[in-house]
């Protein structure tokens, strides 16, 4: 094998080290769900090698990291011109596996996890499933129900589209070199026969405003927009965003006036 990576700090590279843990990552893309997986951020392809036990026709892996991509290059002959060295979030989607459904997994940089998160809700239509390890407080924010302190602007967009599930922990002793805070395992799947209610940039525009302000009334945080009023729109601008579901927030993305 050739020698190992060097973890970057501005990349926010944290190897995982601990193969148990990397086969049950692996074990969120379930045999027969997609057909073609997309890995960002691979690193040493401690989870890149589960998955490609899986019944899969394609995986590529993205990586940004040049010393990475030639590690796997010489310890994955497998991957083939399946290496993409790019930027996820600078990644034309599109240009992936013909132009079909594949899913999304790995072990996420900290330091863009949101990012990710956001450019993957913008293209559902690309991508059934979506798993794995984000900062144990991201993972459960995005998980989070109404009511709850860590409920926002990424729970409600992610909710709207996917059925997410927060499957376990894992500690900084999984990691070399240890990061400072747990990491959590978490997976997406499209919701059944998902078709959207309204834009997603329409819903996109309210759940961002109406977050920004989170402590006021809606009537409050959105008075720079516009609704056709209602009796339930009426009741729904006296409440704060936190206290909406993912329907109310459809529901009100509805009534605004372009």
């Amino acid at each position: 094998m050739a020698n190992t990576v060097r973890a970057k700090k501005h990349l926010g590279q944290h190897f995982l080290k601990t193969e148990a843990v990397a086969e049950n990552i692996a074990n969120t893309i379930v045999d027969g769900e997609v057909s073609k997986l997309l890995e960002i951020g691979p690193g040493m392809g401690v989870l890149t090698k589960y998955l490609l036990q899986k019944k899969l026709t394609e995986v590529h892996v993205c990586e940004i990291d040049s010393e990475s991509v030639f590690y796997l290059e010489k310890n994955f002959p497998n991957l083939h011109q399946r290496i993409i060295p790019a930027d996820f979030l600078q990644l034309d989607l599109t240009t992936l596996f013909d132009g079909g459904p594949f899913g999304v997994t790995g072990n996420f940089p900290y330091n863009i996890s949101s990012q990710i998160l956001f450019k993957v809700w913008e293209n559902y239509e690309r991508i059934p499933v979506f798993s794995g390890m984000f900062q144990k407080e991201v993972a459960e924010r995005v998980c989070a129900k109404p009511g709850s302190k860590t409920y926002g602007i990424l729970s409600v967009l992610l909710q709207s589209t996917y059925d997410l599930e927060y499957l376990f922990t894992v500690g900084p002793e999984h990691f070399n070199p240890p990061p400072k805070v747990q990491s959590g395992v978490m997976r997406m799947t499209l919701k059944r026969n998902y078709q959207p209610e309204i834009a997603h940039s329409a819903l996109k525009e309210i759940v961002k405003l109406a977050f920004n302000q989170r402590r006021k009334t809606l009537r409050n945080a959105l008075k720079s927009m516009q609704f056709e009023m209602s009796e339930a729109i009426a009741v729904l601008l006296t409440k704060r965003a936190e206290q909406l579901d993912v329907d109310a927030f459809i529901t009100l993305a509805k009534a605004k006036i372009s």
